[in-house]
């Protein structure tokens, strides 16, 4: 994760049933290497530019991200998580998973009116 300020674009991730697979793909089209990140008994990816900068996760559909649609997930930094999730609710967004932890940060997915998934940040 990057030190973005509230509102901009912290992560992406891309959850799909076989990471490895679009992982060799991305590899092969865009030039990204890959670095395993172990989740017990398989690994998901941190996927690595040609200057060695960290820039995307490609994940397999399990556990936490077996509701998540194949596609690519921006994880948005918020000031407040709870009051963003709260403001999100009341304008007819829906909860796909959440509120997690991740060391002291927090974030949760969401859909937007229309639809489509997004994650919501926030730092710890």
């Amino acid at each position: 994760m990057t030190t973005g300020s509230t509102g901009t674009i912290e992560w992406r991730d891309l959850t799909v049933e076989d990471a490895a697979a679009v992982r060799d793909f991305y590899q092969s089209v865009v030039g990204w290497t890959h670095s395993p990140i172990s989740m017990g008994d398989y690994d998901d990816y941190a996927m690595v530019t040609q200057e060695g900068d960290t820039i995307a996760g490609i994940c397999h559909a399990r556990g936490s991200n077996a509701k998540l649609p194949p596609q690519w997930l921006m994880y948005i930094t918020v000031a407040d998580l709870d009051e963003s999730l709260a403001r999100s609710e009341s304008l007819g967004g829906k909860v796909i998973s959440g509120p997690s932890n991740t060391g002291s940060d927090r974030y949760c997915i969401i859909a937007d009116p229309a639809g489509a998934a997004v994650a919501l940040y926030q730092k710890g």
